[in-house]
C-alpha cells in the first residue's frame, strides 16, 4: 500500500497507479496521451476507446467541463457523464484517493482489470499484470464491484450507454 504522498509523486511523475473509487478500483494516470496509450496496452484494449476523466469534486469538474451542469446533480457518484468527447467522473472517493486526485486536479481513469475482465473489488482481484506496472496502489479495502453507470449527455435527451451501479431507470428519474 502507498501514501498519498507516494501515490502524488508517482503520478506528477508520469506514472500510473491504483485508486479506489465508489464502485471498484481504478487503474489510473496523468492527464497524457502517452498515460492513455499505456493504460490502453496494459488492459489489453483498443486505443482508441474513451477513457473518463476522473475528479476529486464536482466544482473542479464543472470547470473542466462544459455542458456538465444539466446531470451535476447527481455528482458525486458513481456514474461516468459523457460530454462531447471527454467521459467525467466524479465519485465519492475514499479519502485518501480524493486527496490525491485533488492534489493533481484529475486523473484518467479506468476500471483496473483486462479488457473484458472481472471488475476488481479489491485490490488483491486487481491482475497482477496491471499492478506490477503500477507506481502506487491505495487500498480501501472491498468495494461494491459494479462499475459506473454510463450516460451520454450529447444528445436532446439524456442515454444511458452501460447500466451500472445506478440501474437505468433510476438514473433517467434523476436526471428529470
Amino acid at each position: 500500500m502507498s501514501t498519498v504522498v507516494e501515490t502524488v509523486a508517482a503520478l506528477r511523475a508520469g506514472e500510473l497507479v491504483i485508486l479506489p473509487t465508489d464502485t471498484v478500483y481504478g487503474l489510473c494516470g496523468p492527464e497524457s496521451e502517452d498515460a492513455a496509450r499505456r493504460i490502453a496496452e496494459l488492459k489489453g484494449r483498443p486505443a482508441d476507446q474513451p477513457i473518463a476523466l476522473l475528479f476529486a469534486d464536482v466544482a473542479t469538474a464543472l470547470e473542466r467541463a462544459p455542458g456538465l451542469e444539466r446531470a451535476a446533480r447527481l455528482l458525486p457518484g458513481p456514474f461516468t457523464l459523457i460530454v462531447g468527447t471527454l467521459g467525467i467522473r466524479v465519485p465519492e472517493l475514499p479519502p485518501a484517493a480524493a486527496e490525491a486526485v485533488r492534489a493533481v486536479g484529475a486523473v484518467l481513469a479506468t476500471s483496473a482489470n483486462l479488457h473484458g475482465g472481472p471488475a476488481p473489488r479489491r485490490l488483491e482481484d486487481v491482475p497482477y499484470k496491471i499492478r506490477a506496472a503500477c507506481a502506487a496502489e491505495i487500498d480501501a479495502g472491498e468495494l461494491p464491484g459494479v462499475p459506473s453507470t454510463v450516460i451520454d449527455l450529447g444528445g436532446p435527451e439524456p442515454r444511458i450507454l452501460r447500466e451500472g451501479a445506478v440501474p437505468a431507470a433510476e438514473t433517467l428519474r434523476l436526471l428529470n
